[in-house]
C-alpha cells in the first residue's frame, strides 16, 4: 500500500546516523515486544504479512515520531484487537494495570486462557511452498514491473513500480504476501530476484554503475514486450 512507512529510494530525511557499538536493545520493553511478536507468531495469531500490514496502519505522524520497536508494538496492537484476543476496554484495564504495577509479572493482568493455536497448512516450512507450477520467467529475461499501487499490502516498493529490470534468479515458490496479509489464503507463486540498473530507477540522479537486486512475485512483473 502507499504510506509513510515506503521510504525506500526518497530524500529529505537526512543522514542515516549509525550508533558505533549499538546494542541489540535500548530498553527491557523493546526485548519484550519481540517476544510477544515471537509468541503470537508460534501460536499462528497472525502470519509475518498480517505483522506487516498492522503497523502499515499506523498514524503517518506516530509512525514518523517513534522508534522502530514502537512500530511493532502498535501493528501487534491492532491486531490482537481485531482478532479478538483482546478487546479494545480490556487492553486498556491492563495499561492501567501495568501503569500501577510496573513491577508485575506479564500474565497478572491475563484474565482466561489464551487463544488455541491456529492451523498450519500441511508440510509448511517457512514462506517455501512446494507446487507444480513452472515459473513465468527465467534468468536474463528482460520484465517490467506494474505500475498500479494497491489498496493494500504488497512487496513492491513504489520506487519500483513501472520500471524495467531483468531476471536475476528464480527462488522457487513463496507465500504471496499481498493475499497472505488480509485472510485471502498463501496463493503461493515463482519469487524472482531482479536486477535494476540504478539510473532505471531513478534517473541520471542516481551513481552510474550501480545495480539494484529485489526479490519479487511473479504477478508484479510483465514480459517487457507486453509492457510497451
Amino acid at each position: 500500500m502507499n504510506g509513510v512507512h515506503d521510504l525506500g529510494g526518497m530524500h529529505g530525511f537526512g543522514p542515516v546516523e549509525r550508533e558505533e557499538h549499538e546494542p541489540p536493545f535500548h530498553g527491557h520493553w523493546e526485548a519484550v515486544v519481540v517476544a510477544i511478536n515471537n509468541a503470537s507468531r508460534a501460536q499462528r495469531v497472525f502470519n509475518i504479512d498480517e505483522f506487516r500490514h498492522g503497523i502499515e496502519r499506523m498514524d503517518p505522524v506516530h509512525y514518523l515520531d517513534s522508534p522502530y520497536f514502537e512500530h511493532w508494538l502498535d501493528g501487534i496492537t491492532r491486531l490482537y484487537i481485531e482478532k479478538g484476543v483482546v478487546d479494545a476496554d480490556e487492553l486498556a484495564r491492563r495499561f492501567a494495570f501495568f501503569k500501577e504495577r510496573p513491577e508485575a509479572p506479564a500474565l497478572a493482568a491475563v484474565t482466561g486462557s489464551l487463544p488455541p493455536p491456529g492451523a498450519r497448512p500441511p508440510g509448511a516450512r517457512g514462506a517455501v511452498r512446494t507446487s507444480d507450477a513452472t515459473p513465468r520467467f527465467a534468468p536474463g529475461d528482460p520484465v517490467y514491473t506494474r505500475a498500479s499501487g494497491p489498496a493494500g499490502h504488497t512487496r513492491l516498493p513504489r520506487y519500483a513500480r513501472g520500471k524495467r529490470g531483468s531476471v536475476h534468479a528464480c527462488h522457487g515458490i513463496h507465500v504471496f504476501p499481498d493475499t497472505n496479509a488480509h485472510g485471502r489464503g498463501e496463493q503461493p507463486q515463482p519469487l524472482y530476484s531482479v536486477r535494476f540498473e540504478a539510473r532505471a530507477l531513478w534517473g541520471e540522479d542516481a551513481e552510474p554503475n550501480q545495480r539494484l537486486y529485489l526479490d519479487l512475485w511473479e504477478s508484479y512483473l510483465l514480459p517487457a514486450e507486453e509492457a510497451r
